[in-house]
């Protein structure tokens, strides 16, 4: 302990100087103590073991005592009473009654117990309102059940609110997450809520559409908007965690009003997870289209691909032996020149590279998408609602026309005469692939092409 520290928390003035000078040589150390220790915690030492060894030298000497005295002051009986409400007294400070109790209950329901659920945090906040009223703390475990009361009153109190504002169908839906339907397992969740409960599974389209069903099924209980609006963060996660841990059993034990409370928080809270699950996925899902694609050519070519060493040569011994001989076959002129195996890999080699390779991804890219992954994606627009800002507003109304032709499988091109918004995706390299001129000479979008370079515009943008 620092002098400083002794010097500000530990000398003894004014007033405290009077009230230990008339006190019995034998106790002085020891009512000093107390004295100085209430002013600084606004209770009382609960033994010799909280004094600290320097406090009790730096008071010692003060009353010009041996610091061993204390040893003989008595930590129970009549002596010590009678100390400690005279210095109550003199801080002004009187013990908790029971209705002190009964008010500090109310007081913590009422407000901080609302806001925070730990219940350190709420006991250090009770201590605190027990200074600001003079109140002299309780024994730890009368303490620990204030809290506790506290703590339980404001759940209830809560609840109660959040279940009055569920209409009696919603109420009746949370209800029968929870209901055992015969033949099912006492402790094994029905299959609503175990789906609700579930995480998402790997990048795949099985795994999307689950999470679409689920979120359907979150959706589907019609929480109203803002239930829990005036519900702090904490409070709510709280409710969340011990909804998704206690059996359905469990939950039914509770009161009606709080086991649809922790359902519903559930729901809430499963409704922003799972869409943020979705969001994802689909970003997850783009991307391994593009991968998949790359790959799969990838492998294709390089099974197929030889380097050809030498090029320059041979092509040079074929421009010569075909000016040479210009009216016979190739068969008779090329291929004794350089051979049929060597020809076949300078085709292969030319293939596997610059733009015929990205368009041999493309095509894969788009095959890929329309003969698997479309489904997932499309089925996303109609559990997901996207909005951006102004500057995003082209890739918003291209999914708006994707969604519109969203059972069209078998078109080609979009209609003539539809507005088609162009965005970022369709530039570059798939300029080409997107835009195409039909049979009467018109241009038009291909709507596969268009469809997948969309989600690729607002990944981008996600």
């Amino acid at each position: 302990m620092s002098l400083g520290d002794l010097v500000e928390h530990w000398t003894l003035v004014g007033a405290e100087q009077d009230l230990v000078a008339v006190k019995h040589r034998d106790t002085q150390l020891g009512f000093a103590l107390l004295l100085k220790f209430y002013g600084r915690f606004g209770r009382f030492p609960r033994g010799r073991a909280e004094l600290h060894d320097d406090a009790v030298e730096f008071v010692a000497r003060q009353l010009k005592v041996d610091a061993a005295s204390l040893g003989f002051y008595e930590w129970s009986g009549r002596t010590i009473e009678r100390h400690r409400a005279e210095i109550r007294a003199h801080h002004g400070f009187r013990q908790c009654t029971v209705t002190d109790a009964d008010k500090l209950i109310d007081w913590l329901a009422d407000g901080y117990a609302q806001k925070e659920r730990r219940y350190e945090l709420v006991r250090d906040e009770l201590l605190a309102e027990l200074r600001v009223r003079s109140i002299e703390p309780p024994t730890p475990d009368r303490l620990e059940r204030i809290v506790r009361s506290g703590l339980q009153r404001a759940e209830k109190i809560l609840a109660e609110k959040i279940a009055g504002r569920l209409p009696a169908e919603v109420r009746a839906r949370l209800l029968a997450l929870v209901q055992l339907a015969e033949g099912d397992d006492e402790e094994a969740d029905p299959s609503a809520l175990a789906l609700i409960k579930a995480s998402a599974g790997n990048v795949s389209l099985s795994s999307m559409l689950t999470e679409i069903s689920r979120l359907e099924a979150v959706r589907a209980i019609g929480l109203p908007t803002g239930l829990f609006a005036d519900v702090a963060p904490k409070v709510l996660a709280a409710w969340r965690a011990w909804a998704a841990v206690e059996s359905p059993s469990h939950l039914r034990d509770h009161s009606n009003e709080l086991t649809v409370t922790l359902l519903a928080a559930l729901v809430a809270c499963r409704t922003w997870e799972i869409t943020d699950a979705l969001v994802t996925l689909l970003l997850r899902t783009v991307h391994a289209i593009q991968a998949r694609a790359d790959r799969r050519v990838t492998k294709q070519l390089v099974a197929e691909f030889k380097r050809v060493h030498g090029k320059e040569g041979m092509l040079f011994r074929v421009a010569e032996a075909a000016s040479a001989r210009p009216d016979d076959t190739v068969r008779q002129v090329v291929f004794p020149v350089i051979g049929e195996d060597n020809l076949r890999n300078l085709v292969a080699e030319y293939k596997s590279s610059g733009s015929t390779y990205r368009r041999t991804v493309q095509h894969t890219y788009r095959a890929s998408y329309s003969n698997h992954y479309r489904k997932g994606l499309i089925r996303l627009l109609e559990v997901l609602e996207f909005r951006c800002d102004n500057s995003h507003r082209p890739v918003l109304e291209a999914l708006a026309l994707v969604h519109r032709y969203r059972a069209a499988t078998d078109l080609t091109y979009y209609p003539a005469g539809e507005t088609v918004p162009a965005h970022s995706g369709l530039s570059g390299d798939w300029t080409e692939l997107a835009y195409r001129v039909d049979g009467r000479g018109r241009r038009r979008v291909v709507r596969t092409v268009y469809e997948i370079r969309t989600f690729e515009a607002l990944c981008d943008q996600l």
